[in-house]
């Protein structure tokens, strides 16, 4: 049976960490793996997340099943997180929320769930997206398509192209959105072009599916959620996945969850029945570990307050590094000003494949090919050298 199975290519930004961990040059530099590093590198366990551990490991009497559907205080802590604790589709039982495997877990949640209320619903995702967005919708048996979003020449949002794009969509046609920091790009909507998009979908019927992994990394945990609590409160039928890889720092803990929004309450009620037998059918339960920190954290005020100062620090400290890639680059004659007009882990240097391929070659820089860099990999310790690097290959190319 098996050896009708072809060989699959590797993933090509988890290789990046294979070849950068053997590389034995001195100055490597990682910028393609999408996790938060200090400046010295490492990408720390929250104090926060340790100190609710500790609470776990004091109080947890059992490791027995939790529901299909996830711990309830969990739930409803992470629903208010991301709505905002009044947000009137709680208010009006409208919301149902269910655990899941991390963000990409709540993805294809999201999937099963719109391909059983209309398989022929296609998914438009903006250009570029996310590289996982894909295989997880598109392998629930999702049709999917693109729109216009970003610029390579200008570096900025198409906006204008995005919403032409958009008039081909169909009713019952769902549009895949970034909550905030745009992976890849780090170019988002504004609160203008938010509010501009929620009549167009309530006028041709598209249901927006919006991903939020980095909730906190662009303006600010409350300020990173206006465009879905926009949606949330103007249209009737939302999808929200969630990631608590980023914010929690729970890489490895698989801590997500998908937020479903119906039209009326007993709507909600028929998806969360739907979304826990689709649950049962693909992992059964939902790990427990990293929603039970989150959990203690977000139920717990003096823990909530500190995990918002070090969501804070992480925030500044991407900030600082744009402005300081920004600078530095200025002063070899190089502009990048427009990353500083960008939110959140990543953006686009705008570089070829080729030197993308010679940064790594002869320099031990690593990032993707398409030249999306990491931000939390630059450091005051590197910035220099990669500057100088990179100045090297654009100009003998």
């Amino acid at each position: 049976m098996f050896e009708v199975l072809p060989r699959m290519a590797p993933d090509a930004l988890l290789g990046l960490i294979v070849a950068h961990r053997n590389d034995t040059n001195p100055k490597k530099v990682d910028l393609g793996v999408g996790i938060f590093k200090d400046e010295e590198g490492s990408t720390p366990v929250l104090s926060s997340v340790k100190k609710a551990e500790k609470i776990i490991w004091q109080t947890e009497e059992t490791k027995s099943y939790i529901p299909p559907g996830g711990t309830p205080s969990f739930i409803a802590a992470l629903t208010n997180l991301v709505l905002g604790a009044d947000h009137k589709v709680i208010k009006e039982s409208r919301v149902r929320t269910v655990q899941s495997p991390g963000g990409c877990g709540a993805l294809r949640a999201a999937a099963e769930i719109i391909n059983k209320a209309n398989p022929e619903a296609v998914v438009w995702a903006s250009n570029p997206t996310w590289a996982n967005h894909v295989p997880l919708l598109s392998g629930a048996g999702l049709m999917m398509k693109e729109y216009a979003y970003y610029d390579y020449d200008s570096h900025s949002l198409s906006f204008d192209a995005m919403m032409n794009d958009l008039k081909a969509a169909k009713e019952g046609d769902v549009v895949l959105l970034h909550g905030c920091c745009h992976n890849p790009s780090g170019a988002d909507l504004s609160d203008m072009q938010w509010e501009a998009l929620v009549p167009m979908l309530k006028e041709k019927k598209l249901i927006p599916l919006i991903d939020v992994a980095y909730q906190g990394f662009g303006r600010g945990i409350q300020e990173d959620a206006y465009g879905l609590r926009l949606m949330a409160a103007n249209l009737d039928e939302v999808i929200i996945t969630v990631s608590g890889s980023k914010n929690f720092g729970l890489y490895r803990e698989r801590t997500g969850a998908v937020i479903y929004i119906a039209a009326d309450a007993k709507t909600a009620e028929i998806i969360g029945s739907q979304a826990e037998k689709i649950i049962r059918g693909i992992w059964s339960v939902p790990p427990s570990h990293g929603a039970a920190i989150v959990d203690v954290i977000l139920n717990n005020p003096e823990l909530k307050a500190e995990w918002e100062g070090e969501v804070a620090y992480m925030r500044r400290r991407i900030t600082d590094m744009r402005a300081l890639f920004v600078k530095a680059s200025a002063e070899q004659d190089m502009d990048f000003s427009f990353i500083n007009d960008e939110y959140g882990m990543f953006s686009f240097l705008g570089i070829t494949p080729q030197q993308v391929k010679i940064l790594a070659s002869k320099y031990a820089i690593y990032m993707a090919v398409s030249s999306r860099i990491s931000i939390a990999g630059i450091n005051p310790k590197n910035v220099e050298y990669l500057v100088a690097s990179l100045k090297s290959v654009i100009r003998s190319s």
